[in-house]
């Protein structure tokens, strides 16, 4: 055990409530979730910040100290790479995320260019017992999934926010929704089921007005998969819906066709008969049609409005209207109006409760 101290914790570690001044052991449990430290080996111009337990955005350099968690990531539009199956301190990893994802780099994005080589220091330790200084290698997450979680909303109407792909616009879009839901006096809480670990999304919604909000790192998740997707929505439903507030709005990461679950949260039973809206973001209006047709066909699931960049301008709009038959409203320039559609198809009041 050796002591070391930190210049960037990031965001990935933020149920923990570490401090800069550490305890690592050589010993290094290649696990997902588990946290190390590791040292910037190079410096980068593009895609070069942390995420840090704070929410803010630092800028990381070489021979940074920063603490991130082992894991993995299958990213359409960004760095992928796999959990490696053995470490020890002086081992190269990449960084795969702001939010501190580490792990063996497969494939790189040519916008990104390389990604961050970090030397490995050692497992971060944490000491749960109390006048004991036995430590134990620290984890992501400060609850435990729960693979046979059932589900139960108590009644709770439950918007999605699904997208055609990465970069579709479903955290905008869930934010208008939210504001104006907040707005029409209604109490909003929301999650973010599927993706890599990152709380930028979810402090988006704080913004917007969400009252709570959750994400699957919070139950120990790094990376979701077809696995975990499921089980930790249904958590987080649960959760959520606990608190009683009059609208739950959640973002499905990735796309419709992806590795990070979303296909296998659409396809439980329990998790599409707790939905009351399906907003889907899409990029184009090809996207828009196929997007559609997958809820349909592939899921049983019915759409109730598409927004993203589709629906940037006139042109798009009229023609997911008059091919698809549902409303197109862009969540940018007509945040009130999409927000006011899910309303309508909630059957939401506007003297709602605050």
């Amino acid at each position: 055990m050796k002591t070391i101290i930190a210049d960037k914790i990031a965001s990935v570690a933020q149920d923990q409530g570490l401090h800069r001044k550490l305890q690592v052991s050589d010993d290094i449990p290649c696990e997902e979730g588990v946290l190390v430290a590791a040292q910037i080996l190079n410096s980068k111009s593009s895609y070069n910040v942390l995420e840090l337990t704070s929410g803010r955005m630092a800028k990381v350099r070489k021979g940074d100290i920063i603490v991130g968690a082992l894991g993995h990531r299958k990213a359409l539009f960004g760095y992928s790479g796999h959990l490696p199956e053995k470490l020890i301190p002086g081992d190269t990893v990449q960084v795969l995320n702001i939010g501190g994802v580490l792990g063996i780099c497969d494939s790189i994005n040519a916008n990104f260019g390389q990604p961050f080589d970090a030397q490995i220091l050692g497992t971060v330790l944490s000491f749960p017992y109390l006048g004991e200084r036995i430590g134990v290698p620290a984890r992501v997450g400060k609850n435990k999934i729960d693979v046979n979680a059932t589900i139960d909303t108590i009644g709770v109407p439950v918007v999605v926010l699904a997208g055609t792909s990465m970069n579709s616009g479903k955290t905008a879009a869930a934010s208008a929704i939210i504001s104006r839901l907040r707005h029409l006096g209604h109490t909003v809480d929301a999650f973010k089921a599927t993706g890599v670990s990152l709380r930028r999304d979810i402090l988006a919604m704080e913004d917007a007005g969400a009252r709570n909000t959750s994400i699957f790192t919070d139950f120990g998740v790094v990376t979701t998969t077809s696995e975990n997707g499921p089980p930790v929505t249904r958590m987080m439903l649960n959760q959520l819906a606990a608190e009683k507030p009059d609208v739950i709005v959640f973002e499905l990461g990735d796309g419709l066709l992806g590795a990070y679950g979303v296909e296998a949260i659409l396809r439980d039973q329990g998790i599409r008969d707790s939905i009351s809206c399906i907003v889907l973001c899409a990029n184009d209006p090809v996207a828009a049609w196929g997007g559609v047709r997958l809820l349909r066909e592939e899921f049983d699931c019915e759409p109730h409005i598409i927004t993203g960049p589709a629906t940037d301008n006139l042109v798009g709009k009229e023609l997911i209207v008059e091919r698809l038959g549902l409303p197109a409203v862009n969540a940018v320039t007509h945040g009130v109006e999409l927000g006011d559609v899910v309303a309508n198809v909630l059957r939401l009041s506007e003297a709602g409760k605050n």
